[in-house]
């Protein structure tokens, strides 16, 4: 069944790639992004590319008011924007971690308070959030990409149950490790730090295993999202998480199971 499904940060890794397969699935797609211009191949395949920042409501309201005019409806919201900055708490300035949440959570909320009311007017939806394994868990030099994911799983769980009655669903995505340019970008972030830090040496092993991350081998296909997403978006029941990607399953597992000193210690003594 065709479906009217608006993504954001669709210009790159998974965002970009699942929209493709549901593209080709025959679904009407809605990427947004700020870097539009990286979203022209999506046109030429039948998608439809719109300019968003979800720190600004203006761009956002934009959109959903052009996606209503033409289709009528919005059947599916994935909230895909997001990065992840890295850096100790002592070091990373404090406008810098405002945006993190901003744009991570806040800008998610932001677009998710634009288009329920539609779905709830259908009485029918699908909004998709995507967190990460580190929503579950914790590396050092994360603490704000951390803070952030765990925000928005707690957030997704209470607006689950606020828009049950309105048989709309919330589906929270938690990726492993996947090769898109989120790591890169992670550490062209720390790499400012490495050498005027008091957390050098563990900061430059942070910064050796995120590109060992990126190695062949080290991260899944983000091909690995597009089919789950595939999956939640043409079920009519989907589970309220999926768990995806290199590690996801069992580095959560640890992090639930073995509490948090043992935990603690195995992450520590990769440092």
């Amino acid at each position: 069944m065709k479906k009217v499904i608006l993504i954001t940060g669709a210009s790159s890794g998974m965002g970009k790639e699942t929209a493709k397969t549901l593209i080709q699935e025959g679904h009407s797609v809605y990427t947004a992004a700020r870097r539009i211009d990286q979203m022209q191949d999506l046109k030429a395949l039948g998608g439809f590319p719109v300019p968003m920042d979800v720190t600004n409501i203006e761009d956002i309201r934009s959109v959903v008011d052009l996606i209503i005019k033409k289709e009528g409806k919005i059947d599916v919201l994935w909230n895909n924007a997001g990065y992840g900055l890295y850096g100790s708490v002592e070091d990373v300035a404090l406008d810098e971690a405002r945006r993190q949440l901003e744009v991570n959570v806040i800008g998610m909320a932001a677009v998710t308070q634009v288009v329920v009311p539609y779905m709830r007017k259908a009485k029918a939806g699908t909004i998709i959030n995507t967190s990460s394994m580190g929503g579950k868990m914790y590396f050092p030099m994360g603490a704000w990409y951390h803070a952030s994911k765990h925000a928005v799983e707690g957030l997704s769980d209470c607006l689950r149950l606020e828009l049950k009655p309105f048989n709309i669903k919330v589906v929270v995505l938690e990726p492993g490790f996947i090769a898109t340019e989120f790591g890169h970008v992670l550490v062209d972030g720390i790499s400012k730090y490495a050498t005027k830090s008091a957390y050098s040496a563990m900061i430059n092993k942070i910064i050796e295993g995120t590109k060992k991350a990126a190695e062949k081998g080290g991260s899944s296909s983000p091909s690995v999202i597009a089919n789950t997403v595939s999956k939640i978006v043409s079920s009519k029941k989907p589970k309220t998480r999926y768990r995806v990607g290199k590690f996801a399953k069992p580095m959560v597992w640890m992090r639930i199971y073995l509490g948090d000193r043992l935990f603690d210690g195995i992450v520590m003594s990769q440092m």
